[in-house]
């Protein structure tokens, strides 16, 4: 789990399923379940408690202790060594807690969040009769899913558990989580699911299931289960004051999970599929720009040369609305959508290409570990200069010349219009223009001088718009699209 100040812990997760919905569940389940003990007393024995061990260096040059983000005695270490100033005498062992499930009691396999294992020398687990097993191997690792799968050997088969459908899930239906807290084993805890697809910003992936059943330390890599005891989700966050559970926890859904643990099963790693486009958000300026009547789908405002996106004729300005028969409904949605696409198959897609739907295809690629498949596009600050130039949409405009590339640091290939200065009270103030942004293109054409945008903006205008759609590159090579209200 991850310390801040609000504490945000972070850890990922496996697989998810339905619970009971309808009249069923509202006659069995009118104010809550009546109990889970069966439940619990069925599932308890698949459930593990996850120790850890590594060797701490002592002082004399050797670097201090890492512990992994997220790990369960991450404050104590912090606190200590930052904050007390302590200094660790000699070599020593320092262990951490965390939890885990049994998927598969013949082959003695075993899932738990990256992070719980990160840096171990040994890996023990103990079971919920009081056994324990040493982990004979790591089959592999995922750390941008946060997941591990464990391998031990048996003296018998182990208990274990399936995953459920993480899409049957809805919010409001019971939950139940069990893991082991600050170090106490086989504890349970019941809430519900308050809400589906989260975003917690630890990365482009981020679709978490968020439940108010009682999560906290050491209950990373646990499960998540419904009242059919399926696994729905791996627990893996929390956001807190002080590190305990004030009802609002995070764990990764079942379909992400089951589809990254039959990878490691296959190939010992995670391969996802690469599309090599940065793409943001379509905002309601921009859905205006170009004639969308909702806020959906992925703007592209950058093609990665000889990129799959490139070879399949994708361009600046595109707006992906389905991707391999899946709706996007957001920008956050596609990279996912596309990390689970077939590596090398052909895929449809939908798009809006200049106000008209299109239907295009591509080769999925395979992303590597320095492939960026999406990216937030921000803007700089603002400047105080004011030099001549044509004053458009509270912006002073010229024509790029040898002299403004080498003020503003513009390599030559950079084409289009250089923003001078911005009117702080304009309307592209605060959409982040700002001196040394080159203008590309204006309402999706390409412009060379400051006439060309003013003629583009009339254009749009005369269309009846409220704000007109520019692309935008900054000195460091970065594109993006800006919708600019005209009033």
């Amino acid at each position: 789990m991850i310390k801040r100040s609000a504490a945000l812990l972070i850890g990922f997760g496996l697989s998810l399923m339905p619970a009971m919905t309808g009249a069923r569940a509202e006659q069995q389940f009118q104010y809550g379940p009546v109990s889970v003990a069966p439940l619990a007393k069925r599932l308890s024995d698949a459930v593990v408690n996850i120790s850890t061990s590594q060797t701490v260096k002592g002082p004399a040059g050797v670097p201090l202790p890492k512990v992994p983000k997220g790990a369960p005695f991450e404050d104590f270490f912090d606190d200590f060594f930052n904050k007390r100033g302590g200094v660790p005498h000699g070599d020593r062992k320092i262990s951490s807690l965390g939890s885990g499930f049994v998927i598969d009691g013949k082959e003695g396999l075993i899932v738990t969040n990256n992070h719980v294992i990160e840096g171990a020398e040994e890996i023990d687990i103990n079971f919920h009769d009081g056994s324990k097993l040493v982990v004979d191997k790591i089959i592999g690792r995922d750390t941008k899913a946060d997941l591990a799968l464990l391998k031990v050997t048996p003296k018998k088969p182990l208990v274990d558990v399936k995953f459920g459908s993480s899409d049957a899930i809805e919010v409001g239906d019971w939950v139940m989580a069990i893991g082991n807290p600050f170090g106490l084993g086989g504890s349970v805890s019941v809430g519900i699911i308050s809400a589906k697809s989260r975003d917690i910003n630890s990365g482009p992936y981020d679709d978490y299931l968020q439940t108010d059943a009682a999560i906290n330390k050491g209950n990373s890599g646990g499960p998540l289960f419904n009242m059919n005891g399926e696994v729905i989700g791996v627990n893996t966050a929390i956001i807190s004051p002080t590190g305990g559970s004030i009802g609002i926890g995070f764990a990764v859904p079942s379909d992400t999970v089951a589809n990254v643990v039959d990878q490691l099963k296959q190939y010992g790693e995670v391969r996802r599929g690469w599309l090599g486009v940065k793409i943001q958000s379509v905002t309601g300026d921009i859905a205006e720009t170009l004639g969308l009547e909702e806020n959906v789908g992925a703007l592209v405002a950058a093609v990665t040369p000889e990129s799959p996106a490139s070879k399949a004729g994708l361009q600046p300005g595109d707006v992906i609305l389905k991707f391999d028969g899946k709706d996007v409904t957001s920008m956050r949605g596609l990279p996912k959508i596309v990390a689970q696409a077939p590596i090398g198959k052909a895929v449809d897609m939908e798009l809006l290409r200049k106000g008209k739907k299109e239907n295009a295809q591509v080769t999925v690629g395979r992303l590597e570990d320095d492939d960026d498949n999406a990216s937030d596009l921000k803007s700089g600050d603002e400047s105080d200069e004011d030099p001549k130039g044509s004053a458009i949409i509270g912006l002073t405009l010229s024509p790029l010349n040898d002299e403004l590339r080498k003020k503003y640091k513009l390599d030559d290939k950079i084409t289009g219009v250089v923003v001078e200065a911005v009117d702080p009270q304009s309307a592209a103030a605060g959409k982040g223009l700002k001196p040394g942004d080159v203008i590309v293109e204006a309402a999706q054409d390409s412009v060379s001088d400051p006439e060309d945008v003013a003629k583009s903006i009339e254009k749009v205008k005369k269309a009846g718009r409220k704000a007109v759609l520019l692309r935008i590159e900054d000195s460091k090579g970065d594109l993006r699209f800006v919708a600019v209200p005209l009033s």
